[in-house]
C-alpha cells in the first residue's frame, strides 16, 4: 500500500464529478488500499478517491475512525444515497481541508447503495456521524465541499482563513509536518 497525495482547496479535481467505475480491476482495488492508507495517514474517517487526485465514484470509510480493525472498513464503489430521514447539525472537517471545522446541517439518517470490492451490492444505514460520513464522502464525488454547505457569510470567513494559510505555508507539506510533530512530541 502507499500514501497518496491529498488534493487541497483549490484543487480542480476537487470540483469535478466522478466517473463512476466500469470495471473492477486490480488497479481499482489497489487504489481503494492506498485510499485506506491515506485516509488513516491524514487521520480521517473517510476518503473519496477524487481527494487523492483520481475522478473515480469510489469511497472508503472506517466506521470506527480509529481502528486498525479490517471490519470496520467500507469500500464502496458506485455509492448513492437512496434514502435520508431527518437533520443534524454537526462539526465537520476535512482532509482537504486542513485544520478548518465548521458545524454542518446534514441528514440524522441515510441509507447507501454501493457495490462492494467484488462487486456485490449492498445498502448500508447510518446516523448521526456516520451518516454525516457518508454525506460528506458522496459530495465529493459530486464536487460538492462542506464549505459548499455553510451560510455566505461562514463561507467568506473560512476562504478568507484558508487563503491566510496558504499565504502563510501552512498547508504546504502538512500531513508530513504532523506526522512530524506527532513523532517529537
Amino acid at each position: 500500500m502507499a500514501i497518496l497525495d491529498i488534493e487541497f482547496y483549490g484543487s480542480d479535481v476537487l470540483r469535478k464529478v466522478a466517473a463512476p467505475v466500469e470495471e473492477i480491476t486490480p488497479e481499482v482495488l489497489k487504489l481503494l488500499d492506498d485510499m485506506v492508507e491515506t485516509m488513516r495517514y491524514g487521520r480521517g474517517a473517510g476518503l473519496a478517491a477524487n481527494q487523492v487526485g483520481v475522478p473515480m465514484r469510489l469511497v472508503v470509510v472506517d466506521l470506527a475512525a480509529t481502528s486498525d480493525d479490517p471490519e470496520s472498513l467500507v469500500f464502496c464503489i458506485n455509492p448513492e444515497l437512496v434514502e435520508q430521514d431527518g437533520t443534524d447539525i454537526q462539526e465537520e472537517g476535512c482532509l482537504s481541508i486542513p485544520e478548518v471545522f465548521e458545524k454542518v446541517k446534514r441528514p440524522r439518517y441515510v441509507k447507501i447503495r454501493a457495490l462492494d470490492r467484488e462487486g456485490n451490492p449492498f445498502e448500508l444505514e447510518g446516523e448521526g456521524f456516520l451518516a454525516k460520513a457518508f454525506c460528506h464522502e458522496l459530495d465529493h464525488l459530486d464536487g460538492i465541499l462542506f464549505v459548499d454547505r455553510l451560510s455566505p457569510i461562514r463561507r467568506d470567513i473560512v476562504k478568507r482563513r484558508i487563503k491566510k494559510m496558504i499565504r502563510d505555508g501552512e498547508w504546504e507539506n502538512y500531513y508530513e509536518r504532523l506526522h512530524a510533530k506527532l513523532a517529537s512530541s
